[in-house]
């Protein structure tokens, strides 16, 4: 009987080996029942999907206090802001933004950019808490402003447009009639051309209107420095969307005070006139809007008029 019960046992236990060394792992059973259910667990994890990470732009956050994004414009970085954070650091909590593929942050373009940037920006402020930031936007920075108060109404608090609009183009046709469709191939002929451009090109293209972007060598050259430095694909597409994106029917949305900083000061006195006809018809639809015309400066008012520019930043924030 003995001889029977061993061999049994034998036969047992190389069934139980085989068996063993032919089990499924445990990701093989799990690989099989994604398999099998998946369609029905799809939309629950993606419900569940963590954010993507942002891409468009970095961050530095100085001081403390109420919570403002600040945004440069085409081509420029936080270093066109020195003045004004030194300035408000000690009262406010400066977020400052630099856009990927200008002045020498990486690039990250992937088909569309101001969008992106702006769904971003507006995922930042629901990340970081900030209850109603206050945004100051120079140029394409001030477009940015326009846009994310206007979709996002109640999460954004006082915009402050630093020479920059909800459509740029009147400002190139001096008509307030320009639409999106007269703009088209114009736009699309600039975005060809600024893309094949290399750093050089891009700083001699610049340099061409260096004489209304700021008044002092010194700036001039920052600016210069910071166009060398962008990205020719970011820049064409960014101009091509500027010049393709009117949001004069949107910013009616806004409610929170608007205050544009118009820079006039490259113009001759009729021509001064005419730009802040012009900039006034860009924000009549907006309920609280004040438009502050400063005809010494150029561009980048920030750093040809500090004082005049912080002491309004200062009347504009309290609001």
């Amino acid at each position: 009987m003995n001889a029977p019960q061993h061999t049994n046992q034998n036969a047992t236990d190389s069934i139980a080996k085989k068996t063993q060394q032919n089990k499924p792992s445990f990701w093989t059973y799990f690989a099989i029942v994604l398999t099998i259910v998946g369609g029905a667990i799809a939309p629950q994890i993606k419900a569940i999907e963590q954010p993507q990470p942002r891409v468009s732009f970095t961050v530095e956050v100085v001081g403390q206090g109420k919570p403002v994004l600040i945004i440069p414009g085409l081509m420029s970085d936080r270093r066109v802001w020195q003045s004004t954070v030194s300035a408000l650091q000690a009262d406010f909590q400066l977020h400052l933004i630099s856009l990927a593929g200008f002045a020498g942050t990486p690039s990250t373009l992937d088909g569309k950019f101001l969008p992106k940037v702006q769904q971003e920006l507006l995922g930042y402020v629901t990340e970081q808490q900030l209850q109603q930031p206050a945004v100051i936007g120079h140029s394409l920075g001030a477009f940015l402003a326009f846009s994310l108060a206007s979709s996002a109404p109640k999460q954004i608090g006082t915009v402050i447009a630093v020479d920059g609009l909800p459509y740029i183009a009147p400002i190139f046709s001096r008509n307030s009639a320009t639409q999106v469709a007269d703009m088209q191939a114009q736009a699309l002929q600039l975005k060809a051309y600024y893309q094949q451009l290399s750093s050089a090109q891009l700083k001699a293209v610049a340099t061409q209107g260096i004489a209304i972007q700021a008044r002092s060598a010194e700036h001039q050259k920052l600016v210069l420095d910071m166009a060398a430095a962008s990205d020719s694909q970011t820049v064409g597409q960014a101009m091509y969307e500027l010049l393709t994106t009117d949001l004069r029917p949107q910013v009616t949305a806004i409610t929170s005070q608007v205050y544009l900083f118009g820079a006039s000061g490259a113009l001759a006195p009729d021509q001064q006139v005419l730009a802040a006809a012009l900039y006034q018809q860009q924000i009549e639809s907006i309920a609280n809007a004040k438009l502050l015309m400063n005809t010494d400066s150029r561009h980048f008012i920030m750093l040809d008029e500090p004082d005049w520019f912080i002491a309004q930043l200062r009347v504009a924030l309290k609001e």
